[in-house]
């Protein structure tokens, strides 16, 4: 049996173009809002970092706003190791400015979601799980849809978030629903690694989508590249095209 490629986030990963191709062939069964929440009556996302709540579900967020329905936001980080060595983004200014460009954001997408941000350290979730998993039972109920990236995404604070989030569902009896983002990078149309039979589809409409890509332009930290350092965007172009499509794909 051939071994399991590792989940690499490296490179400019798998072009959209053959996303593109492969979900012409097989569209993920359509998911709409109610049937998501499953009678739940608030939705609860949890970022590892900020933008990642609108790079998993902007079209939720949205939805949440125009039916009134109360979401909450927990960002786990504020983000603040994306550009080591960088002068231009030192780690302090670098999270002041993740914040605020999460707030700017959601203020387009559903400026009356509560946001709890927890401060937990950039790139270090995993050593700090335990206070992360005591912190999420604190804020979750049953009536709760939780809302959080994959447990295999291949980002190690994705995964470590991923994983707490699925203890505390278990021990809450919140409804699970998690998002892949960086495994569009590493992985390949009918990957075995990725559980396909789990997948569904939020169809955006062309305001929602227009209203996502409005959102992410607010994450410029992340959009432009790093003179100080020569490093590419976090973010470029070949990037956040697998974000923009007209749906967003969610594991139930």
């Amino acid at each position: 049996m051939d071994a399991v490629k590792p989940r690499l986030i490296e490179g400019q990963g798998t072009p959209e173009s053959r996303w593109q191709a492969w979900f012409a062939q097989r569209q993920p069964v359509p998911l709409a809002l109610d049937e998501l929440l499953q009678g739940r009556s608030r939705i609860v996302i949890v970022a590892p970092h900020p933008d990642d709540e609108i790079l998993g579900c902007a079209s939720l967020l949205r939805r949440c706003a125009q039916q009134g329905l109360p979401c909450l936001v927990i960002s786990v980080t504020d983000g603040g190791a994306s550009h080591p060595g960088s002068t231009l983004w030192p780690p302090q200014r670098l999270a002041c400015a993740r914040v605020q460009e999460s707030n700017q954001a959601l203020a387009l997408l559903a400026p009356a979601a509560q946001v709890v941000r927890l401060g937990l350290p950039d790139g270090h979730i995993a050593d700090h799980a335990a206070q992360l998993l005591v912190q999420l039972q604190a804020l979750l109920r049953p009536s709760d849809a939780l809302l959080c990236t994959w447990r295999e995404d291949g980002h190690p604070d994705h995964e470590a978030t991923g994983q707490a989030c699925a203890t505390a569902a278990a021990r809450t009896g919140c409804r699970l629903v998690e998002l892949p983002i960086w495994a569009w990078h590493w992985a390949e149309p009918g990957d075995m690694r990725v559980p396909w039979h789990r997948a569904a589809a939020i169809a955006l409409s062309p305001g929602e989508l227009a209203l996502k890509r409005q959102a992410l332009s607010c994450f410029r930290s992340q959009l432009l590249p790093d003179p100080s350092t020569g490093r590419d965007a976090i973010l470029p172009p070949w990037a956040t095209q697998r974000l923009l499509r007209p749906f967003e794909v969610v594991f139930l």
